[in-house]
């Protein structure tokens, strides 16, 4: 075994589909968040994370370099890995072991995104965008006060930087109504089209994520009966137009 990890690491997934489409990717979990969304299932990472194993990310890439044939990216998530001051490093080494990376991040830290987009440190970015862009809709689904305008310029980062951006947005019924979700979706199209680059002309897709009850950091949220798939799909088919057919 190689000596303890010089990076909080609190969980590995060796495969996923999911987490970037179109690719096979491994999936480090880092801990802490300095959100408290109401309907988290990670709380035990974000609030506890001292009850999970530390892992060694020489241990991880170990594991992972005999099977570089099939295993397209690493993706950092967490928790929020930018809180974390060794994350550059820690992108370093993995790209170094010959990897692609995709960061999973609130967008609270625009300019730690920019670094390391300018650094040439990511291949990929997914963002959580959590209610309309005000302040008021923000701390209602983030659980803490947060000005929404922190949240604009990381789309404004995203929408400069070449790389490839999957925005997604957790829709759940008592804290966001349908109309939210539209006019969070224009606020993105109209933010992407002031700042994107030729290469990114068109907003990314704003992919719509299903509440679960299952296991939410505030318990109050287990009552609360997701949306129908259908529904859920027809928002979808909604907000997909709005960003890139006739609803521009």
């Amino acid at each position: 075994m190689h000596s303890p990890s010089l990076f909080p690491i609190k969980g590995f997934m060796e495969t996923s589909f999911l987490d970037w489409p179109g690719k096979v990717c491994s999936t480090i979990f880092l801990p802490y968040c300095n959100l408290r969304c109401p309907y988290c299932y990670n709380h035990q990472l974000v609030l506890r994370p001292d009850e999970l194993e530390t892992l060694a990310l020489d241990d991880i890439l170990e594991q992972l370099i005999h099977q570089q044939d099939r295993i397209d990216a690493i993706c950092i998530t967490g928790g929020e890995p930018t809180m974390h001051r060794e994350l550059p490093e820690l992108l370093e080494k993995i790209r170094g072991a010959g990897f692609k990376t995709k960061l999973d991040t609130n967008g609270t830290q625009p300019e730690i995104l920019d670094y390391l987009l300018n650094k040439k440190l990511l291949d990929c970015v997914a963002m959580d965008v959590k209610a309309p862009l005000d302040d008021m809709s923000y701390e209602r689904c983030a659980g803490v006060h947060l000005p929404a305008s922190i949240i604009m310029e990381s789309i404004r980062v995203l929408a400069r930087s070449p790389v490839s951006t999957i925005l997604r947005c957790t829709v759940c019924p008592s804290l966001l109504e349908q109309d939210d979700i539209y006019r969070l979706a224009k606020e993105i199209g109209g933010l992407w089209s002031e700042e994107a680059s030729d290469h990114k002309a068109l907003p990314p897709f704003l992919t719509l994520q299903q509440f679960s009850p299952k296991d939410p950091m505030d318990p109050a949220l287990k009552e609360i009966k997701p949306l129908e798939d259908e529904f859920l799909e027809r928002m979808q088919e909604k907000v997909n137009d709005i960003l890139h057919g006739s609803g521009r």
